[in-house]
């Protein structure tokens, strides 16, 4: 049963010694697709570059709100431009992020808005970031008929009573390594309420590896560990984790083989 990875960064300088390597071992490990996912305008081209090169691999196209000081008229032409490769299957990562002072949170907010529009008049699903910014986060979406793409709410942060707002809205749960961890309680009461037909698997490599490599490279070859804990919380088996997941992602991302 191959298993869907939604959200990796491939193209990320920590994989420079080996990805090609890494990424040839995914099939045979079972990882049967995995989305690169764009943060900027150069990791926009380079996730696309990767998914010309690796039939498994598909791309998005986005700008993360930490990135979004370097958009302007013009190359947000040419990031539209990208969103209609014939593998760009989504917008993202967009969103916002409050952590950092910078960005200016207006000009986060702009370009978010921007990018929500460009998805909705492609008709692409949406790959939400959002740190610090719950409220921002859900209001734009709403103002922005977000509920007309769908997507996933990235690495979620926020409560469970957030994330059946979000499901209400179309939109998935992404769950990753944090599932894990001995301090990542609010993910857990997330999956306890999130229905599995609403759950997206992901690692955001080469970030947040899970237990047991905590602290680690992360990689799509840790993903069992994150299915593995959501069958605890939600008392399926493994591979009914597996193959809901895989089949969530499938309907979101529209790759129908």
């Amino acid at each position: 049963m191959m298993i869907f990875e939604t959200h990796a960064h491939y193209d990320d300088e920590g994989f420079d010694e080996d990805r090609d390597l890494l990424l040839m071992s995914m099939q045979e490990n079972k990882i049967g697709y995995v989305i690169n996912v764009g943060a900027s305008l150069e990791s926009t081209r380079r996730s696309i570059e990767l998914a010309e090169k690796y039939p498994f691999v598909y791309a998005s196209a986005g700008v993360h709100p930490s990135e979004t000081a370097e958009l302007n008229e013009n190359n947000f032409e040419w990031l539209r431009k990208q969103c209609v490769h014939r593998k760009v299957v989504a917008i993202g990562e967009i969103g916002l992020d409050y952590y950092w002072e910078e960005p200016a949170h207006e000009i986060q907010k702009l370009w978010f808005s921007r990018q929500l529009d460009l998805a909705k008049a492609i008709r692409k699903p949406i790959i939400i970031h959002s740190r610090d910014a719950a409220k921002d986060t859900y209001d734009i979406m709403s103002a922005h008929g977000a509920k007309e793409t769908g997507g996933v709410i990235h690495c979620f942060s926020y409560s469970a009573e957030m994330a059946l707002e979000y499901v209400k809205m179309g939109f998935y749960i992404g769950v990753g390594g944090v599932v894990t961890f001995k301090n990542g309680r609010k993910l857990k009461e997330v999956v306890e309420a999130v229905p599995i037909e609403w759950i997206l698997l992901e690692t955001d490599s080469p970030y947040l590896a899970p237990e047991p490599n905590r602290g680690m490279r992360n990689s799509s070859l840790n993903l069992p560990y994150i299915a593995e804990r959501i069958a605890e919380i939600k008392g399926m088996t493994y591979d009914e984790v597996i193959s809901v997941t895989t089949e969530n992602a499938k309907r979101m991302y529209q790759i129908e083989c």
